[in-house]
């Protein structure tokens, strides 16, 4: 389950728990219904929202170790459940009317980073965890949006590769210096005040959210397409 506490104009939506975070129905449903509290707390006309911002956090060794594959691989219908509401969750945040910051505070893996990656900057603790596309090493097809999703936010095709067809385990220094995320930071707690004062900067500018999210969107917008012609085939097995 996860928290959403606001100080200020920086809401902090914090995975709870020691456990890792996976992603099934009942984690992405309380993480959406966040999301729609921050969207409502905003909004003041269909045209424009007040300056905030949002951090995303975790407690424990993990930030989210991706998909609950022990959940869904009862049938079928599950992974399809669980891939559609990482979809429809993921474009809420494409669609948020305040700037997204991921403080990745241990171990991001698989969907867990594609959830990180949702943000619009990603910061990192450097003392434990790593980012991790596990697909290739378990051997699962990844869908299509992920695939958008990466090639949008990782600009370098050799920091993609070593992703994707490699399966590296990427620590934070050396995802700065791959240009996957933004800054490295000495532990969990220095991570999000590093994103809280990245937030209240942002917050300064005072721009309107849905212009924002517009904008947001448009960069995004071959993502999106990707997302809504998913046709539901998610993670599939190997061929």
């Amino acid at each position: 389950m996860c928290t959403l506490e606001r100080k200020g104009d920086i809401f902090i939506l914090t995975l709870t728990g020691p456990g890792e975070h996976r992603l099934n129905p009942t984690l992405i449903d309380s993480i959406q219904s966040a999301l729609t509290r921050v969207r409502a707390a905003v909004t003041t006309t269909s045209a424009s929202s007040s300056p905030a911002a949002l951090i995303t956090t975790a407690h424990g060794k993990f930030f989210s170790n991706g998909y609950d594959l022990s959940w869904a691989q009862s049938s079928q219908s599950r992974t399809h459940l669980m891939d559609a509401k990482l979809r429809s969750l993921v474009s809420d945040f494409i669609s948020l009317p305040v700037p997204t910051i991921a403080a990745v505070s241990g171990h991001a893996s698989a969907a867990g980073f594609i959830l990180a990656l949702s943000h619009d900057h990603l910061f990192m603790r450097r003392d434990r965890g790593f980012i991790y596309m596990s697909e290739l090493d378990i051997e699962l097809i990844l869908p299509a949006w992920f695939l958008a999703l990466i090639e949008s936010k990782v600009g370098s095709p050799r920091a993609r590769r070593d992703l994707l067809l490699r399966a590296d385990k990427v620590t934070a220094d050396v995802a700065v210096k791959k240009g996957i995320i933004d800054s490295a930071h000495d532990s969990a707690e220095e991570t999000v005040e590093a994103a809280v004062r990245l937030g209240e900067e942002l917050v300064g500018r005072k721009w309107n959210g849905h212009v924002y999210a517009q904008i947001r969107m448009d960069l995004l917008s071959e993502v999106l397409d990707e997302i809504r012609g998913d046709n539901g085939t998610g993670m599939r097995s190997k061929l």
